[in-house]
């Protein structure tokens, strides 16, 4: 897209900061134009809504080559002037996230009230930190926040009453993302665990060093599987622990924490008198949806006198179904929490919220300014790690009304039901490989190439076999991708053959999106099947692909 001039009003100084007013004024001239605006967005944003296509072929390359373009604008441009890039460079080429067929990644279709209610949020620009900035939003996250909180820990009327606006009391923090979510309760974690005793003055003013010396540690060390998000790493790393101290346990065939592993892990670190900031639990692995055994993590956690965190980002909204909460048994004694709303909550980016069992553990954290979080004050930000952000509770607000627990319910229900579906499809055909029974709504698996299949079905392959399946499974996946008419996302496991790890590549589908049938899940299916066929012609065109 060629954009018009960058002078093209630079010589009329006078009629540009006009037009820069405009945007500002709420008059009924802007207000005309501000509608005008509207209605060709919201022409714009039905029309990609409706596209069932994952996203268009165009080669990344060549898309890149659009935004190119180093150079500012010197002069405003109008909103017809920039229109034609907004719709044909950005949103044409935008992946549809929504698409029924777009069933790889953990983002889906957004219910039909978020969209006006987010020029709401934009409109009001309030500024969660403070309550002079969020004067109603305050309140209402605190209120959304504990009932959150309840879902998972169940306590009384009372508790709540209690805690809920009481300032001295965090029963849970809005946050932008899952990492910053989890780096919170870690940093919650250390800040208690080594917290000021007599002279000194703990962590936060001292210093990990100072502090693990004070009281008698060789270091300190954070204990979950190998299957852990990465953002556990970055935690490890920021929290001054270094990345090498997060001590990874193997998973079983199910992705569980392997819990003899973990104990010996526990016993090892307390030998070395290395303090165990955290033991995490995991209630919804990114890969693959493995939920950990909960309940005996928080057994040796408690042993242990450590903090238990449960990651539960992607499973916690199986709370809300009477069918499968009891698979989440255990989090309800979880010293932290974190869930994703923007996953399973079914609300836009950048709401995940993170949850305390001890009202009180955030003060450890607690910071404040003269200038804008004051001591006493009811103001959100004293107790996080974000600053400024937006009022996003008032989504997850309107989502607990709207939706409710019977609607989540009937979420949670249909996407395990789909998985079900989907994993019976794969066992009735020879081209997959279901790789994994699925705890909730992951599922991965193979497609094996037709010189594969006999020896798949009776268990024979041997690990060059696997190095030739990964390789045509990764190429798969590029192309399907590619194409845009569905898509499946890949990952990276480990299995075990003959007594031997064999690493092997899958692919992975999330089965979240309400608007995702049956028909949808064949069609995605079907894709593959065309596509592996014309690159298994291709391979043998090519010859015999060589094992390295």
């Amino acid at each position: 897209m060629n954009y018009p001039s960058r002078n093209f009003i630079a010589s009329q100084p006078c009629q540009a900061s006009k037009r820069i007013m405009q945007l500002f004024n709420p008059s009924a001239q802007s207000q005309l134009v501000e509608q005008a605006i509207e209605e060709k967005l919201a022409v714009l944003a039905q029309a990609f809504l409706h596209e069932n296509l994952s996203t268009t072929d165009i080669d990344f390359e060549h898309l890149m080559e659009r935004f190119s373009d180093s150079e500012l604008p010197r002069a405003p441009f109008e909103f017809e002037q920039y229109f034609p890039s907004l719709a044909e460079d950005i949103v044409t080429h935008a992946v549809h996230t929504s698409s029924p067929r777009f069933i790889g990644h953990m983002t889906s279709a957004l219910p039909y009230f978020v969209r006006p209610l987010a020029k709401l949020v934009t409109a009001l620009n309030q500024n969660a930190v403070k309550v002079e900035t969020a004067k109603s939003l305050s309140p209402c996250e605190r209120q959304s926040l504990g009932r959150m909180h309840r879902l998972i820990y169940q306590y009384s009327t009372d508790f709540y009453k209690q805690h809920i606006h009481n300032h001295q009391s965090t029963l849970g923090i809005l946050v932008s993302g899952g990492t910053v979510a989890n780096i919170t309760a870690l940093w919650c974690a250390r800040n208690n665990a080594l917290g000021a005793r007599g002279k000194f003055a703990g962590v936060e003013q001292e210093g990990l060093s100072a502090a693990l010396s004070f009281y008698g540690y060789k270091g300190a060390t954070i204990i979950g599987s190998n299957l852990m998000h990465y953002s556990f790493d970055k935690a490890a790393d920021l929290l001054g622990i270094g990345s090498q101290n997060l001590i990874k346990i193997p998973v079983d065939d199910r992705n569980h924490i392997d819990l003899k592993l973990l104990h010996q892990a526990v016993l090892h670190c307390q030998s070395q008198r290395k303090l165990i900031l955290a033991i995490i639990g995991i209630a919804g692995t990114t890969d693959a949806g493995g939920i950990d055994p909960l309940h005996d993590i928080a057994s040796i956690a408690r042993s242990a006198k450590t903090h238990f965190h449960v990651d539960a980002a992607w499973g916690d909204p199986l709370l809300f179904s009477r069918q499968h909460r009891h698979k989440l048994a255990g989090i309800e004694q979880a010293d932290s929490v974190t869930i994703d709303g923007h996953k399973q909550m079914y609300l836009p980016m950048g709401i995940v919220m993170v949850f305390f069992r001890n009202p009180h553990l955030a003060k450890a954290i607690e910071k404040s300014a003269s200038y804008t979080i004051r001591n006493g004050s009811l103001d959100l930000g004293k107790r996080s790690l974000e600053g400024s952000r937006p009022g996003m509770a008032l989504f997850l607000h309107a989502a607990l009304n709207l939706i409710g627990v019977e609607g989540y319910e009937f979420l949670i229900d249909e996407g395990l039901r789909k998985t079900q579906y989907m994993a019976e499809r794969i066992r009735t055909m020879p081209e997959f490989e279901l790789i994994a029974k699925p705890d909730i709504n992951l599922l991965v698996y193979q497609y094996i190439p037709e010189p594969f299949r006999e020896r798949a079905t009776h268990k024979q392959l041997i690990k060059s076999d696997y190095c030739v399946i990964s390789r045509f499974n990764e190429r798969l996946q590029k192309v399907q991708r590619q194409v845009g008419r569905t898509f499946i996302s890949r990952t990276v496991k480990s299995i075990r053959h003959f007594d031997q790890e064999v690493t092997i590549v899958a692919l992975r589908a999330v089965l979240a999106n309400p608007l995702t049938s049956e028909t949808d899940i064949d069609a995605v299916l079907d894709d593959q099947l065309q596509i592996a066929a014309r690159l298994e012609i291709e391979t043998s065109l090519e010859g015999p692909v060589r094992v390295v």
